[in-house]
């Protein structure tokens, strides 16, 4: 089982999430996604939700109405906010109401565009910030229970100056 999870986490899932939230690829073009319409979409995906999920946590923490998660660092909470930016099936459905028109008019394809390319830049960001977190936190791990063995080493103890 461990080894299909990678083939279908990054794999059979996001196709079917693609072909289940009717995403078509017909229509789409650079053109396309450099409309005001994609644009709008993408940068409202990827600003604004990292934005308003920011700004709500550190309003909540600064309140006082709520904690920030044990252990936490706040570029870690700014790469889950990031996270936040992904996904697409209510964005798509939120497109086809503010953007009547065919399922392969051109203002849909571009409204899938722009929550294409929305979602994966917010991915995208998120996981390099969550990644390099959790390298940084691994590294101070190591720091730590290396001075903390060193601490305990017999040849430390001897070598302490009384004097």
């Amino acid at each position: 089982m461990e080894v299909l999870h990678p083939w279908v986490a990054f794999g059979v899932l996001p196709l079917f999430a693609f072909a289940k939230a009717g995403f078509s690829f017909a229509g789409l073009s650079i053109d396309r996604l450099m409309s005001p319409v994609a644009l709008g979409i993408a940068a409202g995906l990827f600003f604004g939700k990292q934005a308003g999920v920011m700004i709500a946590t550190v309003f909540t923490v600064m309140t006082r109405l709520g904690k920030r998660p044990s252990n936490a660092t706040w570029a870690e909470i700014y790469g889950v906010s990031l996270l936040c930016g992904v996904g697409f099936t209510m964005s798509l459905f939120i497109g086809v109401l503010a953007f009547p028109g065919a399922v392969d008019s051109p203002v849909q394809s571009e409204v899938k565009l722009g929550v294409l390319t929305g979602s994966l830049a917010s991915a995208a960001l998120g996981s390099v910030i969550l990644a390099r977190c959790s390298a940084y936190r691994r590294r101070r791990e190591q720091e730590g229970r290396a001075r903390s063995e060193a601490a305990k080493s017999p040849e430390t103890l001897a070598n302490i100056d009384l004097a």
